[in-house]
């Protein structure tokens, strides 16, 4: 009897322990509103992978990718203040309604590459930080997308053929450079894209190349201008309170793969532009290389764009264009 008992006893500490140890454990949830195909959510998927690893399994993201969770681009940064969810992928222009401060990533014809947009990025990044954290939240990593270009029915050589255009755009900047050259913008969810032009309610998009295959653009668009228009970038948040509960080591890994991720991803960009574009004129896509003439142009119609934001946007954000301008010499 006695050996009975203690063997019960044994079982239950065991188990007990057990118990303990699986409650020890946290486990995130984290949004994303691109495809899994999505170069932004493989690499959520990879910082995940990387952060359960570095832990030893004691936090485990799980991404929730293809806007799953229910929540829209503009409310991200709502979303995770609230604790709604403790994580997620957030366009950073996306969110400027909330904070105007990140308007300034994509004002348009300001970065002429990608080199260009890692510059602006790395300065914008002390003022990004301080954003966010009154926001209840901290950015773990920024990543790129490859410029934006735009995506049309019919070939665009000259300002004057974006006359009419009906286009879908991302960001508040997007929408007025559309305006701005006679078009007409649609600021549509990305899930609603390919719809709106099979149906004929858009005839042209403002985006990048991963987001043309993820959309397969083929099927509803023939020609593509890499124009620049805006080189865009997500952060990837985690509410504060939540990332504050972690441990000490716990919290120094994950920035560590953040860390690890935001090199990876910009590294990777220029290739993936690449990949991503022939694989879209395989398709039948047709890229239009743009004249020297067409982007002065662009780049002197959407100079009032430039300047009105600065005009009225935080003191912060002229001084992030005036420290870019200089770093790069113009």
């Amino acid at each position: 009897m006695k050996k009975q008992m203690l063997f019960c006893l044994v079982l239950t500490v065991m188990f007990g322990f057990s118990a303990m140890s699986v409650q020890a454990k946290t486990k995130w949830n984290a949004n994303s509103v691109w495809p899994p195909n999505n170069h932004q959510t493989i690499a959520l998927e990879a910082f995940a992978a990387k952060v359960k690893e570095a832990t030893g399994g004691e936090l485990e993201i799980v991404v929730l990718s293809g806007g799953a969770l229910g929540y829209k681009g503009p409310e991200l940064l709502k979303t995770v203040r609230d604790g709604m969810v403790p994580l997620s992928d957030i366009l950073i222009s996306g969110v400027a309604g909330d904070a105007a401060i990140f308007q300034v990533v994509t004002l348009p014809f300001l970065c002429r590459n990608l080199e260009e947009a890692r510059i602006l990025n790395d300065i914008a990044r002390p003022y990004f930080d301080k954003t966010a954290e009154k926001w209840n939240q901290k950015i773990l990593y920024i990543s790129p997308w490859p410029g934006a270009g735009l995506w049309t029915t019919r070939k665009v050589q000259s300002v004057a053929d974006m006359k009419g255009l009906k286009t879908r755009t991302y960001d508040k900047n997007g929408a007025l450079v559309v305006e701005a050259t006679g078009g007409t913008p649609y600021a549509l969810p990305f899930s609603e894209v390919y719809s709106s032009l099979a149906t004929g309610l858009i005839d042209s998009v403002i985006t990048s190349t991963p987001t043309a295959v993820d959309a397969k653009f083929w099927e509803v668009l023939k020609f593509y201008e890499p124009l620049n228009i805006t080189i865009a970038t997500d952060m990837v948040n985690v509410n504060l309170k939540a990332f504050n509960k972690l441990d000490e080591k716990t919290r120094n890994a994950v920035l560590a793969a953040a860390k690890e991720m935001e090199k990876s991803v910009w590294d990777q960009v220029a290739a993936l532009d690449r990949e991503k574009e022939s694989l879209c004129n395989k398709n039948g896509i047709e890229t239009v290389p743009a004249s020297d003439e067409l982007m002065n142009a662009l780049t002197d119609v959407t100079k009032d764009i430039r300047n009105d934001y600065l005009k009225s946007a935080p003191p912060e954000a002229r001084e992030i264009v005036e420290a870019f301008l200089k770093k790069v010499g113009r």
